[in-house]
């Protein structure tokens, strides 16, 4: 079965962005899918929750009273607010460092308005304004968790990112996961959408997954819903789905990524991962908003600017629109 999103322009297709997804149970079967529901793509921030869990693993969450709002930021990739950079900055004071230690760089926020602040102020951006600064201070915590040096936690073969491995390991189902550099400088790693929808899936019921994981499983998908501001920003779909869907954990990743997990549908609790195969964000959008109303979970009532973007020319003209269309494979089970 296919899934695409389309661009249209006077009318006509202009470009085709094909998706492949995969809709999984917690015990690992396929219970739907579009195109290639095995393909394996890079999670790249979509697996943010997962490398999260190394705070409960390691023990940083005691050690260091690591609340849910800093446990939702952990898992962000967020747009670079005031509140986003305020929080990333004192949760590095709380585990005793500064940012110099942060490894992920800096880039202007996502955000347009903090952005635009930034500019007309003259200052360049932090690394705190890095959408992956949570996650980065999280990986720091779980360094000093576990007695290892923080210095050089970016690099595949640090204990905190042994333990991420491991971790991906233990919950797809996967023995061997290839990985990338991210373009926060960490590991990014490579899975079958299939075992990565799994592991969604455990985040919806945690029940199902290996002991050890289970706390930790419950506790990020209640941070995440609790503060989805956290997790992106207002303008941002992961948390404007969040404060829609009250049974729903959104999780964007770079080119074309998608990440959900879905508790109490009619097929019960499940995991959700696709990619756009181009690469296209602006392309994923809309696919994630059609999936939801062709599965009944998000009424086509609710107004969101995500479901027909408008393509504009230079001169603010609206000169055409994203349009996704999907058709689900069911299968038994």
């Amino acid at each position: 079965m296919d899934a695409y999103t389309y661009v249209y322009r006077g009318g006509h297709i202009e470009n085709r962005h094909k998706v492949s997804l995969a809709m999984v149970g917690p015990l690992g079967n396929l219970l739907a899918y579009c195109g290639n529901p095995h393909l394996a793509a890079h999670m790249r921030s979509s697996a943010k929750p997962f490398q999260a869990l190394a705070l409960y693993v390691s023990g940083a969450i005691e050690r260091f009273g690591i609340t849910p709002a800093e446990v939702a930021l952990t898992c962000a990739s967020h747009d670079g607010m005031e509140p986003h950079v305020v929080m990333a900055a004192n949760y590095l004071r709380k585990i005793g460092l500064d940012e110099s230690y942060l490894a992920c760089g800096a880039h202007l926020p996502f955000d347009p308005i903090a952005r635009k602040a930034l500019q007309q102020a003259g200052q360049p951006p932090s690394v705190l304004h890095n959408n992956c600064s949570g996650k980065h201070t999280g990986m720091l915590a779980t360094a000093l968790a576990l007695g290892a040096d923080p210095k050089g936690y970016e690099q595949p073969e640090h204990p905190v990112q042994q333990l991420n491995l491991q971790t991906l390991r233990e919950l797809s189902g996967q023995a061997h996961i290839p990985y990338g550099v991210d373009g926060c400088s960490v590991p990014t790693f490579v899975l079958p959408l299939a075992s990565a929808a799994r592991m969604f899936a455990l985040l919806a019921e945690p029940a199902a997954a290996p002991p050890k994981y289970q706390e930790g499983l419950q506790a990020i998908f209640q941070a995440m819903r609790q503060h989805p501001d956290l997790v992106a920003g207002p303008h941002s779909i992961d948390t404007v789905l969040m404060q829609h869907l009250p049974q729903l954990i959104a999780k964007r990743g770079a080119d074309g990524y998608y990440g959900m997990a879905l508790r109490n549908t009619r097929w019960g609790n499940l995991g959700i991962a696709f990619k756009v195969e181009s690469g296209s964000n602006e392309a994923r959008e809309p696919m994630v908003i059609r999936l939801l109303e062709e599965l009944g979970i998000l009424s086509p009532k609710v107004e969101l600017e995500w479901r027909r973007p408008v393509v504009r020319n230079v001169q603010k003209l609206e000169v055409g629109y994203w349009e996704a269309r999907l058709e689900l494979k069911w299968l038994d089970g």
